[in-house]
C-alpha cells in the first residue's frame, strides 16, 4: 500500500478548492464548474489536455452538471487550475455554500417554457460566485427546470424552480365543441368538457402550457409564463420533498429575489450542520413562505451576512 504524504490539513484546504481525494493515494480529482452544463468546443478541448497534461487522462461527469479530471497529483493542483483559467473555466463547488446550479437544456427543448440556461447562469453569477464567501449551515443546491417534466428534479434541490405557462381560458368564446381539441391536448385531464363548456381543474393542471393554441375558436390562444419555486428539497441519504410556494411568480427579479430570501433565512435560522429541509421543517412551512414573500430578509440583508455563524461544520443530515 502507498505512503500517503498530503497531510490531513492540506487534503482539507484544496477540498475547499474543488480538488477531492482519490481513496488511497496522493492524487486528487479536479472539479471544474460548468455554469450551468453548457461548455464551448474550445474549453472542451482544453479539459481534454488538462486531463492527460496534468491527471491521468480519465474525465467523470458529477450529477450536478460539473466535470472532475482524476489522478491529479497534489503537487500539480496549482498548475491545473492556473492553466484551466486560460480558457475561463474555474476549480470548485465544494463545502457548506451555495453549490453550482442544475439546469435542464430548456428553450433547445420541445417543451422548454424558459431559458433555463440564462436564468441558471444569471443564478450561478448573483448567488455562486456573489455568494461564495457566504457560510451556510449546510451545502444549498438550487435546480432550474424549464418545464413540468421535471427533467432536474428541481423539487429535490434545497430550492428549485420550474417553467410554467398559464393558460388564459376565455370562456366568452367557448363553442362546446363535441370534441374538445384542448381537452385533447391536456396531457394532465385538467381540461374537460362540463355542461358543454370547458373547465381546467387548477389543482389538477401543471400548467405545462400545452393546451395554449389548440383552440380552433381562439378561447385558449395566449397565456402567461411564470416560475414556480419549490424549497425545502432533499436528495441522499434522508429523502425529502420539496414544497412549492403558493405564489407563482411572474417577473424575473421576484423569483430571483425570493431566492436571495431563502439563502439569507438558511443562513440566519438555520442550524449548524442541518440542510434547507430541516430548517424548514424545524421552523414550518407557513412561517418560512412568509418569510419569503415579505421583505424583511432583505431588509436585514448586511446584519445576516456580517454575522459570525456556521464558522464550525459538521453534517447532521
Amino acid at each position: 500500500m502507498a505512503t500517503l504524504t498530503v497531510s490531513a490539513a492540506d487534503e482539507k484546504r484544496v477540498k475547499a478548492l474543488g480538488f477531492l481525494s482519490n481513496k488511497g493515494t496522493d492524487n486528487f480529482s479536479g472539479r471544474i464548474i460548468t455554469v450551468n452544463g453548457k461548455i464551448t468546443a474550445e474549453q472542451h478541448k482544453k479539459i481534454a489536455e488538462a486531463a492527460e497534461k496534468f491527471g491521468n487522462g480519465n474525465i467523470t461527469f458529477t450529477t450536478r452538471l460539473t466535470i472532475e479530471v482524476q489522478g491529479i497529483p497534489y503537487e500539480k493542483i496549482e498548475d491545473f487550475r492556473a492553466f484551466l483559467r486560460e480558457a475561463g473555466l474555474e476549480t470548485g463547488g465544494t463545502g457548506s455554500l451555495v453549490r453550482p446550479v442544475v439546469a435542464c437544456k430548456g428553450t433547445t427543448c420541445q417543451y422548454g417554457l424558459l431559458d433555463s440556461f440564462g436564468l441558471s447562469e444569471e443564478i450561478h453569477r448573483r448567488f455562486y460566485e456573489g455568494y461564495h464567501t457566504v457560510r451556510l449551515p449546510h451545502k444549498f443546491k438550487i435546480a432550474v427546470g424549464g418545464c413540468p417534466n421535471n427533467c432536474v428534479k428541481p423539487d429535490l434541490n434545497d430550492l428549485g424552480i420550474i417553467g410554467q405557462y398559464i393558460p388564459k381560458f376565455d370562456e366568452d368564446e367557448c363553442n362546446g365543441c363535441k370534441k374538445c381539441s384542448v381537452e385533447a391536448a391536456c396531457p394532465m385531464g385538467a381540461a374537460k368538457l362540463e355542461d358543454g363548456v370547458l373547465a381546467i381543474d387548477k389543482d389538477i393542471c401543471n400548467n405545462c402550457g400545452r393546451c395554449v393554441g389548440t383552440c380552433h375558436f381562439d378561447a385558449l390562444s395566449e397565456g402567461t409564463y411564470g416560475y414556480k419555486i419549490y424549497i425545502g428539497g432533499r436528495w441522499g441519504k434522508k429523502v425529502a420533498q420539496g414544497r412549492a410556494l403558493s405564489k407563482i411568480f411572474t417577473d424575473k427579479e421576484e423569483a430571483l429575489s425570493v431566492i436571495e430570501k431563502a439563502i439569507l433565512l438558511f443562513r440566519e435560522q438555520g442550524q449548524t450542520g442541518e440542510r434547507f429541509a430541516k430548517t424548514i421543517e424545524r421552523l414550518g412551512f407557513e412561517n418560512v413562505e412568509k418569510q419569503l414573500l415579505d421583505n424583511g430578509l432583505l431588509e436585514r440583508r448586511q446584519a445576516i451576512l456580517d454575522a459570525q455563524l456556521h464558522l464550525t461544520g459538521g453534517a447532521t443530515c
